[in-house]
């Protein structure tokens, strides 16, 4: 009786990780897209809150890295801001 009892344990314990692993695959998988999509933002979120370029030309670069991906963020630290800005510089006395 003691035996049945330690394989009825044994077999409820196997069902049991069997039905864990899909669960506990489906939560890395999940972190794993959450990852990915956090660093596909970045980039995004980096240009939005530059302050070398100014609003138009900063959704300009965002939809070019939307459309063109990583490429765009590239060109991006390359090449922005495309028109400089006017320096003002004051004189005190």
């Amino acid at each position: 009786m003691e035996f049945t009892g330690k394989l009825i344990l044994a077999v409820l314990v196997v069902i049991g990780v069997l039905a864990v692993v899909p669960l506990v695959t489906a939560l890395l998988g999940l972190l794993i897209a959450a990852g990915v999509f956090l660093i596909w933002l970045l980039p995004i979120l980096v240009i939005a809150r530059s302050d070398e370029t100014e609003t138009v030309e900063k959704m300009l670069w965002i939809l070019a890295i939307i459309c063109l991906s990583w490429f765009a963020w590239v060109f991006y630290f390359f090449l922005a801001p495309i028109k400089t800005r006017r320096r003002v510089y004051h004189d005190f006395p």
